[in-house]
């Protein structure tokens, strides 16, 4: 399939998606992936997660005119070594995205809506947000806010967050797309609010956060 979609957001920012339809072999050659990346690629197990890690790189080439190379901070955060745009990566079985600016940090986050996501209520929800659920969309209202609170942990790029305490999401009704607000509390008590944006497509929820 290659290409599944591409949008230029409010705020320039833009963000691609890929499906994942191609044998390993074909994303190998779809990827041009460099050499000492693809020895670390190789010496993954997981078939699936060599596939995710290639249809990345082929993503990479499709957005990117000239060639760039990915790399990652000691935390696990991707940036791009020859070029200034910031970038975030999210990937599943069947799909893999990425956002990117040249100026603000951001973070994107993308779960299958076939997951179970009771133990996000447990361990990721504040009581507030438990009380918001709504038992006839919880497996989906979970991964929205799932993927919001990983989106925004991806884009402050902290060690040791508290989803439950630390990032709160207002209640929402899950929809195709839309909006949301969160808010990320610092430990010395600091806020800082942030609007995100979100979409379900193919039983799968991306959420993205700019700025």
């Amino acid at each position: 399939m290659g290409l599944y979609l591409r949008k230029t957001l409010e705020n320039k920012a833009e963000i691609a998606v890929w499906q994942i339809t191609e044998t390993e072999e074909q994303l190998k050659a779809l990827s041009s992936t460099p050499n000492d990346e693809m020895e670390e690629i190789l010496f993954i197990k997981s078939e699936s997660l060599r596939k995710q890690k290639l249809a990345v790189r082929a993503l990479l080439n499709e957005v990117f005119e000239e060639k760039v190379y990915l790399g990652h901070h000691d935390n696990g955060k991707p940036f791009l070594e020859n070029c200034i745009t910031n970038i975030s990566i999210t990937h599943t079985e069947k799909y893999v995205a990425i956002i990117i600016d040249d100026e603000e940090d951001l973070g994107i986050d993308m779960e299958s809506l076939d997951r179970d996501f009771s133990a996000v209520e447990r361990k990721a929800l504040s009581e507030e947000e438990k009380e918001d659920l709504d038992n006839s969309k919880k497996n989906e209202q979970l991964a929205i806010y799932w993927c919001a609170k990983e989106a925004i942990f991806k884009r402050m790029s902290q060690n040791r967050v508290d989803f439950a305490e630390q990032i709160e999401v207002e209640e929402f009704n899950p929809k195709g797309e839309g909006e949301l607000e969160a808010t990320f509390t610092h430990k010395d008590g600091h806020e800082e609010e942030f609007e995100l944006g979100y979409m379900v497509f193919d039983r799968h929820v991306l959420v993205w956060v700019v700025g």
